[in-house]
């Protein structure tokens, strides 16, 4: 057989390639994995009981749109990295200027408030909890997530483990928001911020394990 009529062959009937397959996959892992943090959340330790005052119902909404402010840049970036040779265009800098605007708030809110009342915002009752829950509770969605980011073909494991990490730190942050009634910025800033980038460092060392192809 000629080359050409090799060539000839394999070009015959070949299917389209859905470029949005990615996309898709990822936004499921996510919607999955948001439910299921949430659900979570409320079977295990309840909804916050004061969401029916404003005051507690946009504090809440603060600190969920705070996460997802995270979670939507995040997740374009993750579904970059799925692809072959994506992170030449996932720098993720801008992955940082959420993190930089909450800092931001968090010194005005020192900054004006008394000095002794510091401690108070930054080491209330809900922080142990906060530490131990939001990793905890970004287990299963960090396997959602893993689990769809294995069907595609990323070669920078360990940033795509990474962004699978940070993906599932703001699902869980997110679910837990409904439950913690802390809502001072400076303790929303530190736990929070804190939590999500342990998930985000878990999900680089566990990258390369575990998105192995």
């Amino acid at each position: 057989m000629k080359t050409e009529d090799l060539i000839s062959m394999l070009s015959n009937n070949v299917e389209a390639v859905d470029h949005r397959q990615v996309g898709r996959n990822i936004a499921l892992a996510v919607a999955a994995g948001t439910a299921i943090a949430v659900a979570i959340v409320f079977l295990v330790f309840g909804p916050r009981t004061d969401l029916s005052t404003a005051g507690s119902y946009f504090a809440a909404l603060f600190k969920v749109a705070s996460t997802f402010i995270i979670l939507v840049p995040a997740s374009i970036y993750l579904i970059r990295l799925t692809r072959p040779g994506g992170e030449r265009k996932s720098s993720g800098a801008l992955i940082a200027l959420p993190f930089i605007a909450v800092m931001l708030l968090c010194a005005l809110s020192l900054a004006f408030a008394p000095a002794p009342h510091w401690k108070g915002a930054v080491l209330s009752s809900e922080a142990l909890e906060c530490v131990i829950s939001i990793p905890l509770i970004a287990i299963v969605p960090f396997a959602v997530i893993v689990w769809a980011v294995r069907q595609m073909a990323p070669t920078d494991l360990a940033r795509t483990g990474a962004f699978a990490g940070l993906v599932a730190g703001c699902l869980s942050a997110t679910g837990y928001a409904l439950h913690c009634a802390d809502d001072s910025v400076p303790f929303f800033a530190l736990w929070y911020g804190g939590t999500i980038a342990l998930c985000t460092y878990a999900g680089w060392k566990l990258g390369p394990r575990l998105l192995r192809w």
